[in-house]
């Protein structure tokens, strides 16, 4: 399996009653339009001094996935990221960068997704981006190695019934802030037994068949590989859950080294590895609407588009 090999490889108010007055109010309107042209450059200057400000860096997560390769794409594509570059370590640490942005008040931009509970815990808004290299909203598949339906038709029926909402995944990772996956993912089952019994209702138990889930190092796809399993598990399956990088996810499903994923983000995000094993693996369908991935700054940060930024000189 998969885990082993991995081990090698305001209006002026009123009117005027007299020219004096009404000179007076003239000269208000003057103040006010000096005070709101003073105020637009004061943003200005402080709209071009973010990348300034935190070096011309965007925190990006783990090298390996999707986003970080759309953030490269942004860098290029866009005039405005001239000069700037993406750092690269962890999810983790990207969360970390954030948090103590936020703490201080400081700006930071950070390449981030929903659903994730940072937008629970936050007020955070995504940069526009008119180029669309980030992709629209898009949506979480499932895929399995070819075979699996006559080896594990079980497992195979419960895998193709499973869909979620992103509240129900954000409820996850919200819980896991306060314990482990696994035991914040069979919280959720145990308070949504109408949902898992849509996806195994007449799917017969198993005695001990082993099943390995591939998931990448996501919160959201812990969440519904830690679902996925604790679901399987009722039925009887010994199921193993490795997280791996997408790269590496897409290849061991197509190899059949893994057995299921729940984690490809497409059309855009996983859409390059999807293309590159396409016909290899068999495609489920979506499990999840509504995701999303791209550039994410604080609320009172004084920007909305990619393209509000400042190239570096």
């Amino acid at each position: 399996m998969l885990n082993t090999k991995l081990k090698k490889f305001g209006a002026i108010a009123g009117l005027s009653l007299s020219l004096i007055v009404a000179g007076c109010g003239q000269d208000d309107a003057e103040n006010d339009t000096t005070e709101a042209d003073n105020s637009n450059d004061n943003q200005t200057e402080e709209t071009a001094n973010v990348g300034e400000e935190i070096d011309y860096t965007i925190t990006g997560i783990e090298p390996g996935a999707g986003i970080t390769q759309a953030t490269e794409n942004a860098i290029e594509e866009y005039d405005s990221f001239k000069g700037w570059n993406q750092e690269t370590a962890s999810t983790a640490a990207m969360l970390t960068a954030l948090g103590e942005a936020i703490d201080n008040e400081e700006p930071v931009i950070v390449a981030g997704w929903s659903p994730h509970y940072m937008f629970a815990k936050y007020d955070l808004k995504y940069l526009e981006d008119p180029k669309e290299v980030y992709g629209g909203v898009e949506i979480i598949k499932t895929i399995t190695r070819k075979g699996l339906k006559e080896d594990m038709p079980e497992a195979y029926e419960v895998l193709d019934r499973f869909h979620w909402e992103p509240a129900d995944m954000e409820q996850v990772m919200l819980d896991a802030q306060e314990m482990d996956f696994e035991e914040a993912a069979q919280k959720w089952v145990n308070n949504n037994e109408d949902k898992v019994a849509e996806w195994t209702e007449g799917v017969d138990s198993v005695d001990g068949t082993s099943i390995e889930l591939v998931q990448t190092p996501w919160d959201t796809e812990r969440s519904s590989g830690y679902v996925a399993k604790n679901v399987l598990e009722t039925l009887g399956y010994d199921a193993e859950v490795t997280t791996v990088s997408p790269s590496v996810a897409f290849k061991a499903i197509a190899q059949g080294d893994g057995d299921a994923s729940l984690a490809p983000w497409m059309p855009a995000t996983h859409g390059d590895f999807y293309d590159k094993y396409e016909g290899e693996f068999d495609d489920l369908g979506e499990n999840l609407k509504g995701a999303k991935i791209g550039l994410v700054v604080p609320e009172y940060m004084d920007i909305d588009s990619i393209e509000d930024l400042k190239a570096k000189e």
